[in-house]
């Protein structure tokens, strides 16, 4: 079972290498993102909540350089929200009503999906297009209806969640160390 498990990483984290200009380039609309001042909405369910998490955390804390914060809010985490908004809204609603009230022209939205057909994911990026907010994708499998609606798609092309969710946080760790090479080096924000 272990071997079966460390192939199929292995095998997954491969193929990332197709994906090298695709990843690197959605590497620089974040930095060009943070570098003007603007944020980064992240949003995703599940394991996919916990990497959204994970990734707010790496921009507003650090990754692996001292700095200052730079902005980013994982839309899964003010449970007061959620539940008012799931509760008077519908759970679809949950993502796309805090991208509407947060949401502004210049900032990303990153979806997070291991399918790409989460509802509530997919009606946030249509609020983020009414918001002018550039949209991001995480995906897998076939990309599902996220990829195909996204500014920028990073489709994970395989089919067991948790090496599509090993090859996410790989890539959003890839993201938030091209953000501070790119910045610090740069001397943009600090």
């Amino acid at each position: 079972m272990f071997d079966d498990a460390l192939n199929e990483h292995i095998r997954c984290f491969e193929a990332l290498g197709k994906l090298r200009e695709l990843i690197a380039g959605a590497a620089e609309i974040i930095t060009e993102a943070l570098a003007g001042g603007n944020k980064i909405l992240i949003c995703g369910n599940g394991g996919s909540a916990a990497d959204a998490q994970h990734f707010a955390a790496e921009i507003v804390g650090r990754f692996t350089r001292e700095r200052a914060a730079w902005p980013a809010l994982a839309l899964t985490t003010d449970t007061s929200v959620v539940t008012a908004v799931a509760n008077d809204y519908g759970y679809e609603s949950v993502f796309s009503r805090q991208v509407e009230a947060l949401g502004r022209p210049g900032d990303i939205l990153i979806g997070i999906s291991t399918s790409g057909n989460s509802a509530n994911v997919i009606k946030a990026l249509h609020q983020a297009r009414k918001n002018s907010l550039k949209t991001i994708v995480l995906t897998g499998g076939n990309g599902g209806e996220l990829a195909e609606q996204a500014d920028t798609a990073v489709n994970v092309a395989a089919n067991v969640t948790a090496r599509i969710q090993e090859a996410h946080i790989f890539i959003l760790h890839y993201w938030a160390d091209a953000a501070e090479s790119a910045l610090i080096e740069k001397k943009g924000p600090r």
